[in-house]
């Protein structure tokens, strides 16, 4: 499952979840709507972590703490802190991003 943030509260959800995999996007971005299809699959395949969907454009708060300068950005968190991220249109190396983190 995938959680779409309806406000800037990304802070406080990589805070209280131990590990979350995020998707920076915005409604303009035809790039973006390519990946979340492919984004919440992933999800559906990996356990012991939380997808969520962020609008980049809608909330700069969330934004930074990624340093988000390019659609989409995929970033990977751990304990609320910023692991690593990858900007790519692709979904190999969204892959190998969650491969990363999960040691797959």
């Amino acid at each position: 499952m995938v959680v779409e943030l309806k406000d800037d509260s990304l802070q406080q959800f990589v805070s209280e979840e131990k590990n979350v995999i995020v998707q920076y996007s915005a409604g303009w971005c035809g790039n973006c709507r390519l990946m979340k299809p492919k984004f919440k699959k992933l999800a559906t395949e990996t356990e012991g972590y939380k997808f969520v969907m962020v609008d980049a454009e809608k909330f700069p708060e969330s934004r930074k703490m990624a340093n988000v300068n390019n659609l989409p950005t995929f970033a990977t968190f751990k304990n609320g802190e910023l692991v690593n991220q990858v900007q790519t249109n692709k979904v190999e190396p969204l892959k190998s991003l969650i491969d990363e983190v999960t040691g797959n």
